[in-house]
């Protein structure tokens, strides 16, 4: 009795075939998830520079020895533990001493990717 096992070229040449195919489905859904993540990276460091700004506002009312004095949009980065990651970009604009200012944080890489957030202005 000679059995042989193994798959034939045609098997072999059908599973290559199918795998071709789900490769050129998924690849486009993966680049749609890579331009999803850039928009809610932006959204989450936003997120972030919001609360900063509020909690140092708090920090710098009870105390202001403490916390960063804020006049400008560009200041609120000042209130994150390292500040701004590289690769984003807050576009400049005036605070008064006790007001708030809607600030635009932007991704370098996608300039039309942008996000707003609350600074919030202390000397």
């Amino acid at each position: 009795m000679d059995s042989q096992r193994g798959f034939t070229l045609i098997e072999l040449v059908m599973v290559i075939v199918i795998l071709g195919i789900l490769a050129a489905t998924a690849i486009p859904k993966f680049l749609d998830l890579s331009s999803e993540a850039r928009v809610a990276s932006v959204k989450g460091v936003a997120g972030a520079l919001g609360s900063g700004s509020a909690i140092n506002y708090a920090t710098r009312s009870a105390n202001s020895a403490k916390g960063s004095a804020v006049a400008n949009c560009t200041g609120v980065s000042a209130t994150l533990q390292d500040g701004l990651p590289t690769g984003w970009a807050i576009t400049a604009a005036a605070i008064a001493n006790g007001a708030a200012a809607t600030c635009t944080l932007s991704d370098d890489q996608t300039p039309a990717n942008t996000a707003t957030f609350t600074g919030l202005g202390i000397s």
